[in-house]
């Protein structure tokens, strides 16, 4: 019989980079990011509806407007994914130095 037991992938709580080092369990998107996401979908979703709606194929709106909103959705979508808070610096009132928190 073969020995049953949890797969590497199976921690919960982290992994391991390349140089063997355990990593935290952080999330990798925080809930701003997720926000400015569905913002992006949203003005997708706008535009397409808008380019639908106007139904005219030489159409101000629907050559020139809704283009640029979807455009617009979708930088939206790549700033919600780059995008990183910035660190929070603490300063320690007993010493004044300064240390990184990354929080």
């Amino acid at each position: 019989m073969a020995k049953q037991g949890k797969s590497k992938g199976s921690r919960k709580g982290g992994g391991r980079t390349r140089s063997g080092r355990v990593t935290k369990g952080r999330m990798v998107f925080t809930r701003r990011n997720y926000i400015l996401m569905v913002v992006g979908v949203a003005l997708i979703v706008v535009g397409y509806i808008i380019m639908r709606v106007d139904n005219q194929v030489d159409g101000f709106v629907s050559l020139y407007l809704a283009p640029l909103i979807i455009l617009g959705g979708y930088l939206e979508i790549i700033y919600a994914i780059l995008w990183q808070p910035k660190e929070v610096r603490v300063v320690s009132v007993d010493t004044g130095k300064q240390s990184t928190n990354g929080a």
